[in-house]
């Protein structure tokens, strides 16, 4: 199983994260998921508490001369402007986090939960989903993120070039929608408001077999939302066609099957081929070889520059809702997190499908694997089902 765990508070000392379950054999690169973690701090909109961080991961344990051990892996982030012990305690809570119930749920102060609750967590959960990637790339797979609407402006993929999201001051890959998108930002902090937008991620190279239709929580669309959903501010999650699907006739969501037979011996699809992908790559809880689409809804962040209405705690009289440093658009900063959220419960379905301890047992379960399926495949009768394989 490869699960992680993080720890650490936003203006604590240090974000720790602990991956349990990865495989030896992953050559470690390091400038790729500082990479990351630079892009995750980017994108027009972000606050003044980007300026003074500058994360780049510490590898503490797990690795042997740059290449993973198979031993839990320990990363850390340092918190450049740690001042938790200094901070002041919230007077009023903030109507759309976590205060007022977190507050009373485990009977502490505001300050105590909102620095745990806090976005900064994600740092550590790019990070891990960077390292996830590394081994993603491994076996031919990839997840590419980006903003296909913010502030409710449309900002739909042009191309998937990581050129033109890259140049994108919002991550778009739309440049044509650019220029309005960042009239709406500087307007919503004009105002003392923000914004948020809608994500997508999208998983290239998956074989077929990710997950499955037995149970509940074996089902990857499952558990890619559920993953999704953990990110802060995140308050719904599409998989393909998504919503619209149920606006639309069966005839014009399901997605016809077709056969090329003169497909190569490795193709994923065995064949398979598929003119629309309205089903976002999983059809039934599991991987169908087409590429894995997700789209992700984040909400306008709720720390207000304006700051809205609340009550006094001790006195529990109206008050107006504590300011608390923040960003006036993450929505870019969410495509990052979304992107590794994404490409870590993909790596994690991986190493759950083809067991194996070490890279190399995992490609070698991936090839055997696929000449099951081929094997398979070819024994089908004429009937239109597998030939009898008893004596």
């Amino acid at each position: 199983m490869l699960r992680y765990l993080t720890a650490g508070e936003s203006h604590g000392p240090a974000l720790t994260a602990i991956v349990e379950g990865f495989p030896s054999g992953v050559a470690i690169d390091k400038a790729f998921i500082d990479r990351e973690l630079e892009r995750r701090q980017g994108g027009y909109g972000r606050g003044k508490r980007q300026k003074l961080e500058t994360d780049r991961v510490f590898i503490d344990s797990g690795t042997f001369q740059g290449v993973t051990t198979g031993a839990p892996i320990t990363l850390r982030l340092i918190n450049n402007d740690a001042k938790l012990e200094r901070l002041a305690q919230p007077a009023a809570p903030r109507g759309g986090h976590i205060d007022l119930a977190g507050s009373i749920n485990y009977q502490t102060g505001i300050r105590q939960v909102l620095e745990r609750a806090s976005a900064r967590e994600t740092a550590l959960r790019v990070a891990v989903g960077a390292l996830a990637r590394l081994l993603l790339r491994e076996l031919g797979m990839e997840v590419f993120g980006y903003v296909a609407e913010l502030g409710g402006i449309p900002a739909p993929p042009l191309c998937h070039d990581p050129a033109v999201r890259d140049a994108s001051p919002v991550y778009t890959l739309n440049p044509e929608s650019d220029k309005a998108i960042v009239a709406a930002i500087d307007a919503a902090r004009e105002a003392g408001d923000t914004l948020g937008g809608v994500l997508e991620a999208i998983v290239t190279g998956c074989p077929m077999g990710l997950g499955s239709h037995v149970q509940y929580d074996r089902k990857l669309d499952a558990r890619l939302a559920g993953a999704i959903m953990s990110i802060q501010a995140i308050k719904a999650v599409e998989i393909g066609l998504g919503v619209e699907a149920a606006r639309r006739p069966g005839s014009k969501v399901m997605d016809p099957i077709r056969y090329d037979p003169e497909h190569p011996a490795d193709d994923r699809r065995f064949g398979f081929r598929r003119p629309t992908n309205n089903a976002g790559g999983i059809e039934g809880g599991t991987s169908n070889a087409e590429p894995i689409l997700v789209r992700a809804h984040k909400k306008p962040i709720s720390t207000l520059a304006a700051r809205g209405p609340s009550v006094n705690m001790a006195t529990k009289e109206e008050s107006p809702a504590t300011y608390e440093r923040s960003d006036v658009c993450a929505v870019p900063a969410a495509s990052v997190i979304v992107e590794n959220v994404v490409a870590f419960e993909i790596a994690a379905a991986v190493v759950e499908k083809y067991v194996g301890t070490s890279l190399d047992a995992i490609k070698a379960a991936m090839t055997a694997m696929h000449e099951l399926n081929r094997q398979h495949l070819s024994a089908w009768g004429r009937e239109g089902k597998p030939a009898d394989k008893t004596p």
